[in-house]
């Protein structure tokens, strides 16, 4: 199970990125955009995700990946259950998500010199 510890360490040193907490929620944001959000009891995670990949997501892989709250769900975002994945699939999930928050030339220059 993966921990906001190990979140924390995920986002670390990513460009335009930093955190917040709001209402209780961790968040972190590019700009004004969330691309993470840490679920008060941190059980969960919610994450920017390609909305037509969605679907196909939560059926391969239910006991991973479940529907945002129905008014979110108009928004590119998934939940994800911290005790289903571990630190590399964290690592994808957080680098995915804020590659859609940032400047494709930003992202490409961070990618170049860090590891996936």
């Amino acid at each position: 199970m993966v921990d906001l510890a190990d979140i924390r360490a995920a986002t670390e040193g990513l460009p335009r990125s930093y955190e917040v907490l709001v209402r209780d929620r961790i968040k972190f944001r590019v700009g004004q955009i969330v691309y993470l959000a840490v679920a008060p009891d941190e059980l969960s995670m919610g994450v920017g995700f390609p909305k037509e990949e969605r679907d196909a997501a939560i059926a391969a892989e239910p006991d991973k990946f479940f529907r945002p709250i129905p008014s979110d769900e108009r928004f590119r975002w998934i939940q994800v259950h911290l005790d289903a994945i571990d630190t590399t699939e964290l690592r994808e999930l957080v680098l995915d998500a804020w590659q859609m928050c940032v400047p494709k030339k930003v992202a490409a220059e961070y990618l170049a010199t860090h590891e996936r």
